[in-house]
Order: structure tokens, then sequence, then C-alpha cells
């Protein structure tokens, strides 16, 4: 693995907007106080010209967040790339990147999550650069900033840390603004790891691969799906697959499962975990469990749902092609992330 630069306090962090931008008074206010944060860190900031832009889903043109992305890659002085924001349109400036030039520079770390995975899930299946599938920017203006965006940094500044599942998660979020002027989470519902396949106790390693389910499947079998060469590379560590998703039916779930299953995806596979879906409709009276139940459940590896990744907040700070040991029993999760 290619792994990049530790990451430093006096280190340049680069914020770009591969996808949406920033661009309501409040998220902006709240964009500037995640900045200030991160100065009194000790880190410096610069921002890309479209990070406060957006119309029409897109902070702008996919050519200028290819752009504005190199521009940041390029710069020997940025040790991270912290994207500003999720969205929906991050792929179409893939078609803009040059991923031979990126395959020559210096790696350096990217962080997002959501429509982050179509620069964390191919950096890490093309080029074998690691990526953390964390926060986006936003979420450092918490005050005092909550255990998964300190273990995102421990983790970047090359050290390899353990971390335990969280007491409680956010069903609901609160208003950005006067009425939660830290930013805090709002952590009211009993976190539950469930060991759907594979009995009371799950004990997996394997080499961490995934990411946003609806943004990867729209990459299977494109000019950009790598995937089999990526498994066939490590197949010795093996691999973990971590996913979540964001907004599908459990319909759209089962056929994505039985698509990436028939595409080879789970080959050489230690085991599978799933992140809390955030929007999920159950059609035909199916859950998010059962639906990956009934698609992946005949693979004979062991299967971790609800899990802290992704969407609903807090998620633990996963890297994308780190080494990764994780333990599930009696409702609770522990994650060990080897940079190797």
């Amino acid at each position: 693995m290619n792994y990049p630069e530790n990451l430093k306090k006096g280190d340049l962090i680069g914020i770009c907007a591969p996808s949406a931008g920033i661009s309501e008074e409040e998220k902006i206010k709240k964009l500037e106080d995640a900045e200030l944060q991160l100065i009194q860190l000790g880190y410096r900031i610069i921002e890309t010209e479209s990070v406060r832009l957006e119309v029409n889903g897109r902070s702008t043109t996919a050519q200028k967040r290819a752009e504005e992305f190199m521009e940041l890659w390029e710069n020997k002085d940025v040790k991270l790339i912290l994207c500003a924001t999720g969205g929906d349109f991050l792929c179409e400036m893939l078609d803009y990147l040059d991923f031979e030039r990126i395959k020559k520079s210096k790696s350096k770390w990217i962080q997002g999550y959501s429509d982050i995975t179509g620069l964390s899930f191919l950096f890490n299946t093309i080029l074998d650069i690691p990526t953390m599938y964390c926060q986006t920017v936003k979420d450092y203006a918490m005050r005092p900033l909550f255990r998964n965006l300190t273990d995102s940094l421990e983790i970047l500044s090359g050290n390899e840390i353990v971390q335990e599942s969280f007491e409680l998660y956010e069903k609901e979020w609160f208003a950005e603004g006067i009425e939660n002027p830290n930013y805090l989470y709002n952590l009211t519902e009993k976190v539950e790891w469930k060991n759907i396949i594979g009995g009371n106790k799950i004990e997996m390693q394997g080499r961490a691969l995934g990411g946003c389910l609806d943004c990867i499947k729209c990459f299977i079998g494109t000019k950009y799906d790598c995937v089999k060469n990526y498994i066939e590379r490590h197949k010795q560590e093996g691999t973990i697959w971590f996913l979540e998703c964001f907004e599908m039916t459990t319909p759209e779930v089962l056929r994505t499962l039985w698509q990436m299953k028939n595409s080879g995806y789970f080959k050489n596979c230690n085991g599978i975990i799933f992140g809390r879906p955030l929007f999920i409709r159950n059609d035909y009276d199916i859950d998010f469990n059962q639906a990956v139940k009934d698609a992946i459940g005949n693979l004979n590896i062991p299967i971790i749902c609800d899990a802290d990744i992704g969407h609903v907040s807090p998620q633990i700070a996963t890297v994308n092609g780190a080494i990764l040991k994780i333990k599930s029993e009696h409702g609770k999760g522990i994650v060990e992330t080897l940079l190797k």
C-alpha cells in the first residue's frame, strides 16, 4: 500500500468540494468554526475557489472540481485533503482526473464519506492509496471534538489505535445555529451491533475495502472497476468489506449486493461489516438486515450489521486500505487499525 506521509502539527490541510459545495449561511458559519478549531489544534488551512459555491447540487463544473482537487494533490505542502461535504455528483469529475499522473505523484491523505466514496474507494482499489472514511470538514466545528474526530486525526498522524463502538447514536439531527452553538451530536439511541451471520462472537481480519453502497454500485462494470484486481493483489491478507447506505429501498440493497456477489467482489472476503443506513424504505416487509441475509447470507462469511460506520453519527474512523481487526460480541464492537 502507498501510505501517505503522517499528518503533523503545522501541516497544511487543503479543503475542496469535489461534489456539492457549502453555500448556506449556517453551514458557512460551521465551516469557518471548523477551520478555526483546526487552526487552534495546530494545523494550517487553505480552501480551493469553489468550496463556498453551489449550483444544482454541484460546487462548480466537473472539470473545475477535478482541477481544484489536483491543485491540492500536487501542492507539496498539503498533507491532507479534507472534503467540504458529500452530495450526488462527484462521479462527473472522475473523467477529468488523470490517474496515471496521480499515480506518479506522492500520495497524501483524503478524508470524507458518502459521495466522497468516489475518491476514497477508487484511490484504494486503483492506486493502492489508503484513504480515511470519516466526517467531512464541518464536523470539526464541534466543541469539544467527539472521539471519532480525534481518532481520525490520531490515525492520520500514524498512530495505530483501537476504537470501541459508541454507547449512543444520533437518530435526529440537531438544527445548526443558535440552538446548537457547539454543533454537538444529538445522541439518543442505544448502539447495538448485530451479528447476523457468524455466531454470537465474531472476530475477523483483512484489508479494508468499501464506502457508501449508493456510490459503489455505479462503478460496477465501468472502466473504474478494478475491484477484482485489488482483491487478487491482496489475496494473502483477504478483504473486509465495510459498507453503508445513504438512501435506498431494501430491494435496491438486495439487488446491489447480488450484483456485487456475482461480479466476484466477495472472493477472498474474510467478513463484511455494515453501518446503520440513514434513509431506508422497507419494501415487502423486508428490513435492511434481512435484505443483506437474503442477498449474501450464503457466502459462508461473518456479517455484522448496525455498526458505527457511515451517515448515522457518530462513525468510527475507517481507513480504506488498512488492515482491520474487528471483534463483535454482545452488541459491542472493537476496530483495531493497522497501517500496513
